[in-house]
């Protein structure tokens, strides 16, 4: 069993910047290798939607929204995934959830896990 922990969410002004991690973790389910990352996040009314993915090997993908203000990271030696966003708007504003895609050497040998949920709130 894997376990993602989101931290680094909460409240900022307009223009602020925040940085989101999310650490993958085993519980009791053995040896696992982390694959891709991502972020997505879900403003109130809205469906949830990708903010940026990096593989393995640190290609990055963003959204089209965020490009230029985002950047997506990653440690693989602690399993962490990391966005620092920059330059914040209100529509910024959501939970964001991060995503990963685990490996393991039994059954079900991959299969994604979504973090808990850190809220970003944007406003002055």
């Amino acid at each position: 069993q894997v376990q993602l922990v989101e931290s680094g969410g909460g409240l900022v002004q307009p223009g602020g910047s925040l940085r989101l991690s999310c650490a993958a973790s085993g519980t009791s389910g053995g040896i696992f290798r982390v694959n891709g990352m991502g972020w997505y996040r879900q403003a109130p009314g809205k469906e949830r939607e990708l903010v940026a993915t990096i593989t393995r090997g640190g290609s990055t993908n963003y959204a089209d929204s965020v490009k230029g203000r985002f950047t997506i990271s990653r440690d693989n030696a602690k399993n962490t995934v990391y966005l620092q966003m920059n330059g914040l708007k209100p529509e910024d504003t959501a939970v964001y959830y991060c995503n990963t895609n685990i490996l393991t050497p039994s059954f079900p040998y991959e299969h994604d896990y979504w973090g808990q949920g850190t809220q970003v709130a944007v406003s002055s």
